[in-house]
């Protein structure tokens, strides 16, 4: 999933069934008549959306991720005073729901409530860890962020577009000012990264400025060619079409060049008083931030220790089922000789060329095809979105993820994009393509985020909410899904399901390991290389990630397992009343909830459907 969305305020909600269960009683102990319910219903709806429009209106780039050309040549306010703007606004927004009673509003604007004040009291809270993070980090900093939100967001469809892109180009300078800024007040406070994020930062932003115009070549730079080939598909003279370019090179030259330059200065100079220490038990009041972390990301209470022991007990269970796929194949010798072979043999990897990786994107399109023929068969409701596959660019190829999924523009304007990183094409074996497309693309990340993009009855905060917990974990279902309905014949397809099954439940001994239990990067990566058939490059850009991403990627076992439990409590209760396509729209058509609101949910289905 793509993490740039994650910045929008709303991904830190938490669920608030006390407010639902109160509203609940006072319903039943006062009458309070259909209009007026529906009446203040509407008025709230209106107030939700009037507050997301603000948000809109206030951030020049997340207007550019929902296909609107409103101040299209601007970046957001990087600022740290945008902190305080930003706890002032969430106050007030409290003040006013406040003054809301629950109970006078109809079962689906309660559960908005819900979300929206719970969401407005995580953020003043989390006010306090505004800057426990790392703002340049080697999974999706700035210095990456920047130059990939031109390349797949800024379509350039006229003159005026294409000057919003060189506006967007001659503000780097004031952008990279404020977010060094802010990583000079994080090492103030004790939060700086650890040493190897260093090397990988450093290296993506000079490739950001290798190439013409920044330097002599025969290569244009990643920014004008993408610039070049924008403008080079326009209906304009060869005249105009010259001379927005010409104001391309000079804007890369004299602001981005400059401003990189300064990024890169900085980062060098921090880099020397950089640690090894990975987790963030090293921070001030570290472990209340882990704690907090983890509660925002799975929306459970679960400590760090029971995410750990859920993790070993998940590691243990997955290995035994390996063990069954290898009596299948007839192979002999241990699980570790097993996985050697499944990491080493060659008829499980694409050739290491540029027709490898074509046949790479082709197959993983094939397979999205074919899923999406059976949905029917799985849903009652489909995205109108529509889905394609990508390899990340090569600027960023290098420290970017194994793959993620970018939402669709919420007007058609741009489809939903699964993204494959192939730079280390051994990292990327064949028999794990078929469940990191289904994750990604179809039944995964694009069924869940586009149908709530697509929703109608829900305000907009709603559609573009973010907990990880649910959307991650019905990315990790949607790799099991298919192999229900006969998906996954090929035993090593199968074991490639596993294999990501089991990356999952390491996450969760790994990341816990590494910032509550003081585990080193090097021990994490031992852990993944001991009890999985991965590459060794992804252990290592697993656990870098766990380093710089505390607690998220505890969010996929846990969200999968929640879902898959309460299917089959579903299923054991309603007996032949049972409709997996129903249970999928209870699960689908409220929007990103939080773990314990989808279990109420799945509960009013039983007890209403119970014959």
């Amino acid at each position: 999933m793509n993490r740039e969305f994650m910045n929008f305020s709303y991904k830190k909600l938490l669920p608030l069934l006390l407010i639902l269960a109160v509203a609940s009683c006072k319903q039943e102990g006062k009458a309070v008549s259909e209009v007026d319910i529906e009446q203040n219903s509407a008025a709230l709806n209106e107030y939700f959306d009037e507050q997301f429009q603000k948000e809109v209106a206030e951030s020049p780039m997340l207007q550019t991720r929902l296909g609107i050309k409103e101040d299209y040549g601007k970046w957001d306010n990087f600022s740290t005073e945008k902190y305080a703007e930003d706890l002032n606004q969430a106050k007030t927004r409290l003040d006013y729901i406040d003054d809301i009673d629950p109970a006078n509003l109809n079962e689906d604007v309660r559960l908005s409530y819900a979300l929206y004040r719970h969401g407005l009291e995580n953020e003043i809270e989390d006010y306090n860890y505004r800057f426990y993070d790392y703002p340049v980090n080697q999974m999706f900093g700035y210095h990456s962020q920047l130059p990939a939100f031109l390349i797949n967001m800024h379509s350039i469809d006229s003159i005026s577009d294409a000057k919003a892109y060189i506006s967007r180009l001659k503000g780097f300078p004031e952008a990279f000012k404020e977010i060094i800024e802010g990583l000079r007040i994080r090492e103030q406070n004790q939060i700086m990264p650890p040493r190897f994020v260093f090397n990988k930062v450093l290296d993506d932003s000079r490739n950001v400025i290798t190439g013409r115009p920044f330097e002599k070549s025969t290569d244009a730079s990643t920014l004008l060619a993408d610039f070049k080939s924008k403008v080079e598909a326009l209906d304009i003279s060869e005249e105009e079409e010259q001379q927005l370019i010409s104001e391309a090179e000079t804007a890369l030259v004299e602001q981005v060049k400059p401003a990189y330059t300064e990024l890169i200065a900085f980062l060098e100079n921090q880099q020397k008083r950089a640690t090894s220490e990975a987790g963030v038990w090293k921070f001030p009041k570290g472990e209340e931030y882990f704690n907090n972390a983890l509660k925002r990301t799975t929306t459970t209470d679960l400590t760090a220790d029971e995410i750990h022991e859920i993790g070993l007990n998940e590691v243990a269970r997955i290995h035994r089922e390996m063990e069954e796929i290898m009596k299948e194949v007839e192979f002999e010798g241990s699980l570790q000789d097993f996985f050697n072979f499944m990491r080493t043999d060659e008829q499980f990897f694409y050739e290491d060329s540029e027709e490898g990786r074509a046949k790479y994107l082709a197959d993983a399109k094939e397979i999205i095809d074919q899923m999406r023929e059976k949905l029917p068969d799985l849903f009652l409701t489909l995205p109108e979105a529509k889905i394609v596959v990508k390899a990340v660019e090569p600027f960023r190829e290098k420290s970017a993820g194994k793959a993620f999924y970018q939402q669709p523009a919420i007007d058609g304007s741009r489809p939903g994009t699964f993204y494959a990183n192939l730079y280390d094409i051994r990292a990327m074996p064949t028999y794990q393509l078929d469940a990191l497309a289904y994750h990604e693309g179809i039944p995964g990340h694009h069924m869940q985020i586009a149908i709530a993009q697509e929703l109608e009855e829900v305000p907009d905060f709603r559609k573009f909410g973010f907990y990880t917990a649910y959307v991650e974990g019905w990315g990790l279902y949607s790799e099991l899904l298919p192999k229900e309905i006969g998906f996954y014949e090929d035993p090593y397809s199968d074991f490639g399901r596993l294999a990501m099954e089991l990356w999952r439940a390491c996450r969760l001994v790994v990341d816990t390991g590494i910032h509550a239990k003081k585990w080193t990067r090097e021990e994490g990566i031992d852990y993944y290389k001991q009890n999985t058939p991965n590459a060794e490059s992804d252990a290592i850009k697993m656990v870098e990630r766990h380093i710089v991403m505390p607690g998220q990627a505890t969010a996929y076992k846990i969200g999968m397992n929640k879902i898959l439990e309460l299917r089959e409590r579903a299923r054991s209760q309603l007996g032949e009343n049972f409709d997996i396509r129903e249970f999928h729209d209870v699960v689908l058509l409220n929007g990103a909830i939080p773990l314990n609101i989808l279990e109420q949910k799945v509960n009013d289905w039983i007890a209403e459907n119970k014959s």
